[in-house]
């Protein structure tokens, strides 16, 4: 089955529980429509570069989908109906990346330097 990246926006203002309602949202319908979600990752509360929807931050959330075209056809058309996400994009891979993605990455190395700059 072809393999897919499914990234969205949800408004700032939700809580981090409702962030995660809306990623198990999104792998139900996948999963309901014979696909699987193989990873998710939640890259936090980040500042966006520029208004979308009066909202200056958004959660951004990533999920690994393996799954038909149909199904991604389904899990965008029920995104976008849903007021709480505010963009999404889906991009069909030849491969996940194994490990945390760059975001995840990138967090891990802000961190480090945080600590290190605290400590010195």
């Amino acid at each position: 089955m072809p393999l897919y990246e499914h990234v969205f926006l949800a408004r700032q203002d939700l809580s981090q529980a409702q962030v995660d309602a809306l990623a198990a949202t999104a792998t139900e319908i996948v999963e309901s429509n014979n696909g699987k979600v193989t990873k998710t990752e939640t890259w936090g509360l980040r500042s966006l570069a520029y208004k979308i929807q009066k909202n200056r931050k958004a959660h951004f959330v990533m999920l690994n989908i393996d799954a038909p075209g149909d199904t991604i056809a389904e899990l965008e058309r029920q995104t976008q109906i849903n007021e709480d996400v505010i963009r999404y994009m889906t991009v069909r891979v030849d491969e996940h990346e194994a490990g945390p993605s760059v975001m995840m990455r990138k967090n891990d190395r802000e961190r480090t330097r945080r600590r290190e700059r605290e400590g010195e």
